[in-house]
């Protein structure tokens, strides 16, 4: 059993600065007052920790005004808000086939990206860092802002990443992501970079600002091209002895799955298959090139047969996937999430209708609003959270640390 920490002063500070920034992010100008509504903090530590934020950077102490409209007795509140321009951080999406770099203010407010194709199966590790290292730098410039700003760099990298920020490679594709990130932008940037797993990364993405929002216990399941997942239980993301919960290689044993490939992957696919038969379609007025899902979806919603069965056989695939999931781990809601989510929501009720034939515990089941964004927004989330935790030990671009 794990030692609880002991309460020392240092920590305690840490903690208490940690809340206030937590609070701060989400609002605009506040009074010590309101801070102290929100942290539970006393007014002493309050105004002590808002104080040392401001010498350091982090807040800004704001003019002392009176309310507008007549004259009040007493000293006028002291009001602080974010220093949201103190730093930047990169949440980062590394995929096989693409890397995609969002810069983010301390409020989460997306200031600049770069994404460009990559495919990571033709280059060594070296190479596939100096690629992620340019995209970054070219999400920088968009943002008019430079590598000395980024206080926290978090990657989703499409392997299972234990506690402590490894990649768990006991599997040849798994290697691909094994690359020596964090060390090697240390030493180059000097940045601070925080590995996870992308489906992980979406979980904490659509519970800040996608479908599941203020939800304690979810499923968030990557669907476009490979099916992952990642859970939030009670409020926090579950990780697994080593990295691997959330991982869905078991559907390789479901009746009716059989792999892992995701809902994009087979409506391409299945419309591929139809199309090299006589079979009459809509689906043929999309050619020459390769028939996506949201195209299928389309064709369906027209009335087209061929694509009314593909969408039939993705939501009775989709039921069992979400079935399984149901029965092991009873969610409140399953997201479906990536790219495909764009156009996914035609699938949710044939989903929904089925579920009850594969789990005694049917989930609510929603499609994500952040589109492929969804990793992104959980990387940079997953580095402010970082960055509040250890804004103590931070020293912003341009200001020595405080003695």
């Amino acid at each position: 059993m794990r030692e609880p920490v002991p309460a020392t002063p240092q920590l305690l500070r840490r903690v208490s600065a940690g809340a206030v920034l937590e609070f701060m992010r989400t609002t605009a100008a506040v009074t010590v007052t309101d801070v102290m509504a929100a942290t539970g903090l006393t007014r002493a530590t309050t105004i002590a920790v808002c104080e040392d934020l401001v010498q350091r950077g982090w807040l800004l102490e704001l003019e002392n005004q009176r309310e507008f409209g007549g004259y009040q007795k007493g000293r006028p509140a002291r009001r602080f808000e974010l220093n949201e321009r103190a730093g930047v951080v990169l949440g980062m999406d590394i995929g096989y086939s693409k890397v995609t770099v969002v810069v983010s203010d301390l409020r989460g407010r997306t200031l600049g990206r770069s994404s460009r194709p990559f495919q990571a199966g033709n280059v060594g590790s070296r190479e596939r860092i100096a690629f992620i290292d340019g995209v970054a730098l070219e999400a920088l410039r968009s943002a008019d802002m430079e590598p000395r700003q980024v206080l926290a760099v978090c990657a989703g990298v499409a392997a299972p990443v234990d506690r402590h920020g490894d990649v768990v490679a006991t599997q040849e594709f798994w290697g691909l992501f094994d690359l020596g990130l964090r060390p090697a932008l240390k030493e180059t940037r000097g940045w601070t970079v925080l590995l996870e797993n992308d489906a992980n990364l979406a979980a904490l993405g659509d519970r800040w600002q996608g479908a599941a929002a203020g939800i304690d216990d979810v499923v968030v399941i990557l669907a476009s091209e490979r099916l992952g997942s990642g859970i939030v239980e009670g409020g926090r993301l579950v990780h697994g002895s080593r990295g691997s919960a959330g991982e869905l290689a078991y559907l390789n044993l479901v009746e009716g799955v059989g792999d892992t490939y995701g809902i994009a992957h087979l409506a391409r696919t299945w419309a591929a298959e139809a199309l090299a038969t006589p079979v009459p379609t809509a689906l043929r007025d999309f050619l020459p090139g390769r028939v996506e899902a949201e195209q299928v979806f389309a064709a369906a919603a027209k009335g087209d047969a061929v694509a009314l069965d593909i969408l039939d056989r993705l939501a009775d695939r989709m039921a069992r996937v979400i079935g399984t999931v149901a029965t092991l781990l009873n969610p409140d809601l399953v997201v479906i999430g990536g790219g495909v989510a764009d156009s996914a929501d035609v699938l949710l009720t044939p989903i929904s209708e089925r579920l009850k034939e594969f789990t005694a515990t049917p989930a609510r089941v929603a499609v994500s609003p952040l589109g492929d964004s969804i990793v992104t927004v959980g990387a940079v989330r997953c580095a402010l959270d970082y960055v509040e935790k250890h804004s103590l030990d931070l020293v912003l671009a341009g200001r020595a640390a405080p003695a």
